[in-house]
């Protein structure tokens, strides 16, 4: 990651049931993607599995800060990833945001 400032991070992790995994995981990198790419504010998006479950999955998201994060939630794609969640009856565990620091 390019750069050092201060930063907004996003944690948010799911439980899918494992017939709608493979959908869940590509919309989540279909967001991912495009967050990236079409998003100034967004430094990184990461989809991640646990070893243990599958049926985890943990969005690791870095944004300039929280007005990058909420330009984010109001996204053509973002809206595609949320009316997925719903429509796949993902569940949210949780969702934590900090904000990261350099020395």
């Amino acid at each position: 990651m390019e750069n050092n400032k201060a930063a907004f991070v996003v944690i948010a992790e799911f439980e899918v049931s494992a017939e709608n995994r493979r959908e869940f995981l590509e919309l989540c990198r279909y967001d991912a993607e495009h967050s990236v790419s079409d998003e100034p504010g967004c430094r990184q998006f990461d989809c991640s599995t646990a070893e243990e479950s599958l049926e985890s999955v943990v969005l690791y998201e870095v944004y300039d800060d929280r007005v990058a994060f909420d330009a984010h939630l109001q996204t053509p794609h973002y809206a595609l990833f949320a009316e997925g969640v719903e429509r796949l009856g993902v569940q949210k565990v949780r969702v934590r945001f900090f904000a990261r620091q350099h020395s």
